[in-house]
């Protein structure tokens, strides 16, 4: 893409980022005007929320708990009714991407403010994307109004975050820039956040595997997901988000892993297309060949390498490659419903194409 054919649109975001971050909620709070806060969570979060309620206890009304995995839209309805109950003017989501969905599932609805506290590397904070699941499909919508308030970056709230979820979240957020870098709509700002993001991640995650408590290391991850989420939100998705939308909301697969063990696949299926992407995949991991150099790094850090370690059964594969044709995304490379029927059943096997991949990049020497 030469670079005088490009529209760029900048949205409109308020970021803090530092060690002991979240004590600036307060004053944050108050500069939006709010002054009864709901706060939401996972429930397995739900006694580190207990924190915030602290932190902000002047206008804390109260936490729910509810948030789950695609935002399913009949929990957004109970959050809702808490949100009327107890006449919360302003959310503060704490954890993942379940939680940052239900707050901006919620924020849309309303128009209420909503500050985020990611606790993982998912990304979802930083874009104005939110899926919804209704009656076991995920849909998506993209509105500027979706993009929360504030997003506080924390490295501290991360320490603690298990080494199984701090590699899939990190390459759920790798897969944001990834898919960026081959977006139809791509232009070479987001490009650049895009491979700046992968390259943190690329240093950060065997750092944290090694060691959960690397300060430096969880602040690069995090600054990593702050970048690739904001390189998702400003260009469009493609296959595979697609295919992930698509195993999550009706096969209710884990969000981060799936998106851990389709990156590689649709990786390779795209590579021919998106040589811009596996080049800039390149100067990330320093290889000359990318796409093995990225098998390796996703195999050092244990992460599923199959969907049926995920649980997905074969008798799925059908119905997935049905939905995932089905209102498709824009894709760099044209497929059709045998194509994904094929890289599914190979993800399902968790095959990587290794044959094809090694022989592109060896004939691209």
């Amino acid at each position: 893409m030469s670079p005088d054919t490009f529209s760029y649109e900048s949205l409109a975001a308020r970021v803090l980022f530092g060690w002991d971050a979240i004590h600036r909620l307060p004053a944050e709070i108050d500069r939006i005007g709010a002054k009864r806060v709901l706060v939401l969570s996972t429930l397995q979060q739900a006694k580190d929320a207990e924190r915030v309620m602290a932190i902000v206890s002047k206008t804390s009304v109260g936490l729910f708990s509810g948030a789950v995995m695609h935002t399913p839209v009949e929990v957004t309805a109970q959050a809702l009714e808490t949100v009327t109950r107890v006449r919360a003017d302003a959310l503060v989501s704490f954890g993942g991407g379940s939680t940052i969905g239900l707050g901006k599932a919620i924020a849309i609805r309303n128009g209420m403010h909503h500050i985020a506290l990611p606790t993982t590397y998912a990304g979802s904070e930083a874009t104005p994307i939110l899926g919804e699941t209704d009656k076991g499909v995920k849909t998506t919508r993209r509105d500027p109004r979706i993009l929360p308030t504030l997003v506080i970056y924390d490295p501290e709230l991360t320490l603690n975050l298990p080494r199984s979820i701090s590699a899939t979240s990190g390459l759920n957020a790798m897969a944001h820039a990834v898919e960026a870098l081959y977006a139809q709509d791509r232009n070479p700002i987001i490009s650049i956040i895009a491979e700046e993001g992968i390259k943190a991640f690329a240093r950060a995650l065997p750092r944290i595997a090694r060691d959960l408590h690397d300060r430096e290391a969880r602040a690069t991850a995090l600054y990593g997901a702050w970048l690739c989420g904001t390189a998702l939100g400003n260009v469009g998705m493609a296959l595979h988000h697609k295919i992930c939308h698509v195993l999550g909301g009706s096969f209710d697969l884990p969000h981060a892993e799936t998106h851990a063990v389709m990156l590689p696949h649709v990786l390779a299926f795209n590579a021919g297309a998106a040589p811009q992407a596996v080049a800039a995949l390149g100067r990330a991991f320093d290889s000359n060949q990318p796409l093995k150099a990225f098998r390796e790094f996703c195999l050092s850090l244990g992460v599923p390498t199959s969907l049926s370690q995920l649980g997905m059964t074969e008798v799925g594969l059908d119905r997935a490659a049905d939905l995932a044709v089905a209102n498709p995304y824009w894709n760099p490379r044209n497929f059709n419903r045998a194509d994904i029927r094929a890289l599914l059943e190979g993800a399902w096997k968790g095959d990587w194409q290794v044959e094809a991949t090694d022989r592109l990049e060896k004939d691209n020497e």
